[in-house]
């Protein structure tokens, strides 16, 4: 056992046989219910004595996922009220190590995960020598429903205050507060793409990695407003704080997996603003695209894996059943010239493409590729990825998508709750060199390649036998979506 001090009080943490010392369930704000319900984070009750971190403290509410993605994705449920937690993993438990600081926010939609499932287990990274930090924050109605008179975005102020925390505590495990980097996947990453141009975000962290995320989805106020009124009308209850405080959870969390379930059925703008693009109704609020400037003073490394939308079609079985209709309807929605763009994709290594893999190829540019892009050209010196070893799972048509990295990034290709996605025998050495490249980027600010700028647009794909970098990959698709956001 190995106790730190907090601001808070003293924690007891474990030691591992090889070195690691980890902290769990560290509250870095107070319990967010009763009187807190809907309200911006408030900071954590102080203890006496020496509090127990040995264990994963309660995660955020939220609805288990849907079949089929209930058994691809890992997930992890501790329920209770004290949910504002986070996790620590340190080889040097002790203040002035002055080590680097890596800070995980989970992705699921802005609805599901936890920094506590084993997936996001930081002792390889702790094992590099890097302090490494994963958290629990709001979800759903609770982090993102936008409601008359209470702050917008909550969910996000959760991260800030465990940011916060990081910077005030994390040199008693060991970490430098001066080299703390944020990375994030999916929702994580877009949580990041926001606190990029937050300003109490600002000088909380100084590098950070976006893994299938940027800054390009939000909903704008009036889209949020619709959200909240269907939400409340599915609850029988005014669209205020006071009425859906007095619903209880057990009836709440379901009504949320309804609603994006209706999005998806019946996807009007009318009645869902933005939200029918990406099929994600409880998203960061925002008036606007914004994307940080030359001046951001963070370091960024930004990617996408190839083939991400593939996760949401090749489980569904939407794959080879998608009609050609609804591919031409859904490439309009997303900004490109049907006759102008699906020749382009479909002439890419693609002349028998299925409508639905076309879908997938446009709504993975769209989605996470394109947006990575973007931010990367937004701020100079930013390096940019591409994850292309695609899974043998579902007879290889899973290919390289949605959330596949993370195995690599976290060096757990042996967890088990990666392989329904992995399949048997994953590549040791690509997992070497995606985590290498995360390690080194939170060292240093280089991941070990050029950076991206708009003459040689610069991309390593990871993939196997060999990581290598290419220039400009798939250009010709890339300039499809000039002028489009």
């Amino acid at each position: 056992m190995t106790v730190c001090r907090t601001r808070q009080g003293e924690v007891r943490g474990r030691t591992s046989p090889d070195g690691v010392t980890s902290f769990l369930g560290v509250p870095y704000a107070a319990p967010p219910f009763g009187a807190r319900r809907f309200r911006a984070p408030a900071p954590p009750e102080p203890w006496t004595g020496v509090r127990d971190a040995t264990a994963h403290g309660p995660t955020a509410p939220h609805a288990p996922y849907a079949p089929p993605f209930d058994a691809l994705i890992p997930e992890h449920d501790i329920p209770g009220d004290d949910c504002l937690n986070l996790n620590v993993w340190t080889p040097a438990p002790e203040p002035g190590a002055g080590l680097p600081v890596m800070v995980w926010l989970h992705g699921g939609a802005f609805t599901n995960g936890s920094g506590s499932a084993s997936a996001y287990d930081g002792s390889a990274f702790a094992r590099d020598g890097v302090v490494c930090v994963t958290l629990n924050y709001r979800l759903g109605a609770d982090g993102f429903l936008r409601l008359p008179g209470r702050p917008d975005n909550r969910g996000l102020l959760d991260q800030i205050a465990a940011l916060t925390w990081v910077r005030d505590n994390i040199a008693s495990f060991g970490g430098d507060p001066d080299r703390v980097t944020v990375f994030g996947e999916s929702a994580g990453a877009m949580s990041i793409g926001a606190l990029l141009t937050t300003d109490a975000a600002r000088g909380l962290f100084h590098r950070a990695i976006l893994q299938s995320g940027a800054c390009h989805h939000f909903l704008r106020p009036s889209s949020a407003e619709l959200i909240t009124a269907r939400l409340a009308e599915k609850l029988g209850i005014e669209p205020t704080p006071e009425a859906f405080e007095a619903v209880p959870l057990k009836e709440l969390l379901p009504a949320q997996a309804e609603l994006r379930a209706e999005v998806g059925a019946d996807p009007d703008p009318a009645r869902w603003g933005e939200a029918v693009l990406n099929m994600m109704p409880f998203e960061p609020v925002h008036q606007g695209l914004a994307l940080p400037g030359p001046d951001c003073g963070v370091d960024l490394l930004i990617g996408s894996n190839r083939e991400e939308y593939r996760l949401f079609l090749v489980p569904t079985e939407r794959l080879h059943v998608f009609p050609e209709s609804s591919l031409h309807a859904m490439t309009a929605a997303y900004g490109l010239d049907p006759a102008e763009a699906l020749p382009v994709y479909r002439a890419a290594a693609r002349p028998g493409a299925t409508p639905g893999e076309l879908l997938g190829a446009v709504a993975t540019d769209w989605f996470y590729r394109i947006p990575a892009i973007r931010l990367a050209e937004s701020v100079p010196g930013s390096y940019l990825y591409e994850f292309a070893w695609r899974s043998p799972q579902f007879d290889g048509n899973l290919g390289a998508c949605h959330a596949l990295e993370l195995p690599f990034v976290f060096d757990r290709l042996d967890d088990p709750s990666y392989a329904p996605m992995l399949g048997d025998h994953p590549p040791r050495a690509l997992a070497d060199a995606v985590h290498r490249a995360w390690v080194s980027f939170a060292r240093t600010g280089s991941p070990g390649w050029e950076a991206y700028d708009r003459t040689t647009r610069t991309t390593m794909t990871f993939t196997t036998p060999a990581s290598t970098t290419v220039a400009d990959p798939r250009a010709e698709q890339r300039l499809l979506w000039e002028g489009v956001r």
